[in-house]
């Protein structure tokens, strides 16, 4: 029995095409994204959640001080790899982790902007475009296959539709998802190593 060949540009091809399949889903996660960054930008925070995540941002910048622009990329990658990885693996639970996943996401975006905007002025935001363009694609690709996941269960042939989103999933993960999170954190990692 002949083994099939690898053939990088098939697999790349049905990873797009997954995608495309799958876009009601990833559209979803883009719409509920936005719809709480605009929150997080234009709603007041109350308080206590403005402690908590002032707390967190800067837990996270204490954790990043001093590291070297090779050690922020790793960082960078290996933190977007992870959330991304689980915002589509957990997603077989009815798809409920993305979505918290991209609620608070979104969210911590507006927040984080409009602090930033209201110390240094509205055009600081450009340093965010140029891995953001990689990033957040990648990132809304795996949370709208996560939901797409937990939708299995809503299928004739759950068993079935399990195996063939998660294969599928993992196809895009691994040829999509991946390379544009390693793009992704060249960039952030420099920008953040030039301008500090």
């Amino acid at each position: 029995m002949k083994s099939k060949k690898f053939n990088l540009k098939k697999e790349f091809n049905k990873s797009l095409n997954y995608i495309k399949e799958s876009k009601n889903f990833i559209y979803i996660v883009i719409g509920i994204f936005f719809f709480f960054a605009f929150i997080g930008f234009f709603i007041p925070t109350p308080d206590s959640i403005s402690e908590q995540l002032l707390k967190f941002i800067q837990e996270l910048m204490e954790k990043t001080a001093g590291m070297n622009q090779w050690e922020l990329i790793q960082y960078i990658f290996l933190n977007n790899l992870q959330s991304s990885f689980f915002g589509l693996v957990l997603g077989v639970f009815f798809g409920i982790f993305p979505i918290i996943t991209t609620i608070v996401n979104g969210y911590i975006l507006g927040f984080v902007s409009i602090k930033v905007v209201s110390v240094e002025g509205i055009f600081v935001l450009w340093r965010l475009f140029p891995h953001g363009i990689f990033e957040l694609p990648a990132v809304f690709i795996s949370l709208g296959l996560g939901l797409k996941f937990g939708s299995f269960i809503f299928q004739k042939k759950k068993f079935d539709s399990l195996k063939d989103y998660f294969v599928n999933s993992l196809r895009v993960f691994f040829f999509i998802v991946f390379p544009l999170l390693v793009i992704a954190a060249i960039i952030e990692g420099s920008l953040i190593a030039l301008f500090g």
